[in-house]
């Protein structure tokens, strides 16, 4: 990783990662890279389904995929092939299949190269669920931060009234334990917290609490 400074920010579905990592990268003027944004960006180009294609069909499609990011905190720009990628994966199907395409250990292997890529090329902030024990274990900054299923659902259900998407709360419920399920117990890079990682329940706590924590560790 040379001279940049990675960051790691892991955690389950909802807990409020994204918003904790733009936040904190903004205050390091480096840039925030949203490695869940990488899974759902393949899931939604290759569409539904795509998990249950073969390999090799997999990785031809994969051969055509390349990341690029820019930009500072919030305002940082993940790109697939010259792109910026948008609110189009942030719906909860995509989201899904993006689950499902994780569980594939070709699409893992790829990802893990294109991050390490952006990883070696700038200082970042990188945000998901194995940055702290797969992608960058020598990073020297890891956290993991937890919530409960109910307060992640509800600030889910939030984020999408937000935006302006339609929720439903006992839905994101449901969809997120479901999640949870799916992430822990997958074979490949199953969702935990690195030994050394800074764990966190941030359950009772505001943003701006979360975000003077992580602060005061990196600093």
């Amino acid at each position: 990783m040379g001279d940049a400074l990675i960051v790691t920010i892991d955690g389950p579905a909802g807990v409020g990662k994204s918003t904790m990592a733009k936040r904190l990268a903004r205050l390091l003027s480096i840039p925030y890279l949203d490695t869940g944004a990488m899974f759902r960006s393949v899931a939604w180009k290759l569409g539904d389904g795509a998990w249950e294609w073969p390999e090799e069909r997999l990785e031809k499609a994969l051969a055509g995929f390349e990341y690029g990011l820019s930009g500072v905190g919030e305002d940082s720009v993940l790109s697939l092939n010259g792109t910026p990628i948008g609110n189009e994966i942030r719906t909860e199907e995509v989201g899904m299949w993006a689950s499902n395409m994780a569980t594939l250990p070709v699409i893992r292997t790829f990802l893990k190269k294109a991050q390490q890529a952006l990883g070696a090329k700038y200082s970042l902030v990188a945000e998901g669920r194995d940055m702290g024990t797969v992608i960058f274990p020598d990073a020297p900054h890891k956290f993991f931060l937890d919530a409960s299923v109910d307060e992640r659902a509800r600030r889910r259900f939030l984020q999408l009234q937000g935006m302006g998407k339609p929720a439903d709360l006992d839905a994101l419920k449901e969809q997120i334990a479901r999640r949870d399920d799916q992430d822990r117990n997958r074979a490949v890079a199953p969702l935990r917290a690195a030994e050394d990682a800074a764990v966190i329940d941030t359950t009772d706590m505001d943003r701006d609490r979360v975000l003077a924590v992580l602060k005061e560790a990196v600093a």
